[in-house]
């Protein structure tokens, strides 16, 4: 059987308030990063995962150990109230958005580096076509 959870982290990274989604499937890791304005509220939150959490932009999945979930209600409600209590992220998931920024830094090289080359060559083209102009008209 396949399970799949997915956990959001809200907290405060001056100056604007984050929200992390971990998801894991099938023993992999993807993290996703919102920024929201001010503190959020919880229906505002609510209302921003019934509206576009299938926009978000999840990171590469990397390999993580699954921990079994206690079936005790008791043992839910402590592990529940601990993890309110543990501010900020954890290091799987900076790890994984380190990794996410990373790529997209690449990409966004990549891409800058292509239109720069392009602009070259279209200067030249335009500078070899003025060449021929001069000439032609003799």
């Amino acid at each position: 059987m396949e399970q799949a959870s997915v956990r959001l982290t809200v907290f405060f990274d001056p100056p604007f308030c984050v929200g992390v989604f971990e998801r894991i499937e099938e023993g992999k890791l993807t993290v996703s990063k919102v920024t929201f304005g001010a503190e959020p509220k919880d229906y505002e939150v609510y209302d921003f995962i019934l509206h576009h959490y299938y926009e978000l932009k999840f990171s590469p999945p990397v390999s993580t150990d699954i921990k079994q979930a206690a079936d005790n209600p008791k043992r839910r409600q402590r592990n529940a109230r601990k993890q309110l209590q543990n501010s900020g992220v954890g290091t799987k998931s900076q790890q994984v958005l380190q990794l996410q920024l990373e790529e997209i830094k690449n990409e966004r090289k990549q891409k800058s580096k292509e239109q720069k080359e392009a602009e070259k060559q279209r200067q030249f083209d335009l500078k070899q076509q003025k060449r021929k102009q001069k000439h032609r008209g003799h």
